[in-house]
């Protein structure tokens, strides 16, 4: 039999099993139509977990029981599985990144979102406490990513995953932007993560809490009657249905709004076909490509752009570094019809420099995109002026992945197209 998950869609304890099977080619099927109060109270249920928690892993030799656990059994169907590591000191690692994501960020997003939704009595104290603790932890999480891509080594591991998933309830229902924002490292890990083609198939889009739950105001119970106040009264005639009248017509769906750049006057220059150009010359690429992308370039209906990383002195580490710009580019994926981007990560030693140029329709860098990805506002944006030799020249080396760039070394060129 195949591996059956019993729980609902969205339990973020049910995503570690499931992105794990995703890095590690199991197939682990997610049972339908689970109801949470009904389908874990069955007997054959209870018989696989009797505290009736979900999730659960059916397998040819028994259940399995415990999120993490779950994670642990599914990864290991691989020899050899990287999710755990390279070696015993990583393996180590991962255990304990694993055992940090359940006993210090798992209990303090816990404390702190669950009575604000009512699941769980309210009081001021304990949410205060809640947020210290988690502030606490996310602080050490936070220092130890300055420095780290990944929790444990150079690739993603089963750590990674538990974390990413106890984070995610915190991070998209109650931990807003004013609250995450004094963990830098811990966002740009934690939307790293979610923008892995393996996470994101299995969470899907995921979007940051932009208010904080307001505390849930429990209905005072209906009072019972009295015995003494009630009397026998004769049976009454079933009142009669009311007639509803059905509105003279359905009002139609409202029509998905529409980007704003699709409402720009249209343009001579096809974004499609100065990509299709670039990508396709290999040789002459001053003559054939550049050539070529001046002579389509519309300055009435797209836009030029320098941006330039304002905090380079952190860039110490160069895979972490070139991490951070693969992040930026993976989150810029919601801009692929509108935008052509190069970043070029210069230098030979640390620090490393960021520098980057896009190409965006309209004559702003676009809105939503400035809503939407975190990584714009650690930029400085700079239009650039076409009329301007030396800023031309800086575009035509900037595309053609000039090395050395500007007097330095070019360390890696990564294209967005």
């Amino acid at each position: 039999m195949a591996l059956v998950l019993h729980s609902g869609a969205g339990n973020k304890n049910a995503f570690k099993a499931l992105i794990a099977a995703e890095y590690s080619g199991v197939k682990v099927e997610l049972t339908k139509d689970f109801e949470m109060g009904v389908s874990n109270k069955t007997p054959e249920f209870l018989k696989m977990n009797p505290l009736g928690k979900v999730p659960v892993l059916e397998t040819p030799d028994g259940a399995v029981f415990e999120s993490n656990a779950i994670a642990r059994y599914v990864a290991r169907l691989k020899d050899d599985n990287p999710l755990f590591g390279s070696s015993r000191i990583e393996q180590a690692h991962v255990e304990q990144w694993v055992d940090f994501a359940a006993t210090e960020v798992d209990p303090g997003v816990a404390w702190y979102l669950y009575p604000r939704l009512g699941f769980i009595p309210y009081a001021h104290t304990t949410e205060e406490t809640a947020i210290a603790s988690l502030k606490r932890s996310l602080g050490a999480l936070n220092t130890h990513l300055a420095s780290n891509t990944y929790l444990v080594g150079h690739s993603v591991t089963l750590a990674d995953i538990v974390l990413t998933c106890n984070l995610y309830h915190g991070i998209a229902r109650i931990l807003t932007k004013s609250f995450t924002s004094d963990f830098p490292h811990v966002e740009r890990y934690f939307w790293t993560m979610v923008n892995q083609p393996n996470f994101k198939k299995v969470i899907g889009e995921v979007k940051q809490a932009e208010s904080v739950p307001p505390v849930q105001k429990k209905a005072a119970p209906p009072k019972e009657p009295k015995a003494k106040d009630v009397k026998k009264e004769a049976p009454k005639e079933a009142p009669k249905p009311k007639v509803v009248e059905a509105p003279a017509e359905e009002e139609a769906p409202k029509p998905k709004p529409k980007n704003p750049l699709d409402l720009l006057p249209p343009s001579k220059m096809v974004l499609d076909d100065w990509k299709r150009l670039y990508s396709n010359t290999k040789t002459n690429f001053r003559e054939v490509a550049i050539k070529g992308f001046w002579d389509m370039y519309d300055p009435e209906g797209y836009s030029l752009w320098f941006c330039d990383y304002k905090y380079n002195d952190e860039n110490t580490v160069s895979f972490v570094t070139l991490n951070k710009v693969g992040g930026f580019l993976q989150r810029m994926d919601l801009a692929r019809k509108y935008a052509f981007g190069k970043m070029l990560v210069i230098g030979s030693e640390a620090p490393f420099k960021l520098k980057g140029l896009w190409l965006f329709r309209g004559q702003e860098v676009p809105k939503f995109v400035m809503d939407e990805v975190y990584d714009m506002e650690l930029y400085e944006w700079t239009k650039v002026d076409i009329s301007d030799e030396a800023q031309k020249e800086r575009v035509n080396a900037m595309i053609e992945d000039q090395e050395p760039f500007e007097g330095e070394a070019l360390l890696d060129a990564k294209c967005f197209k």
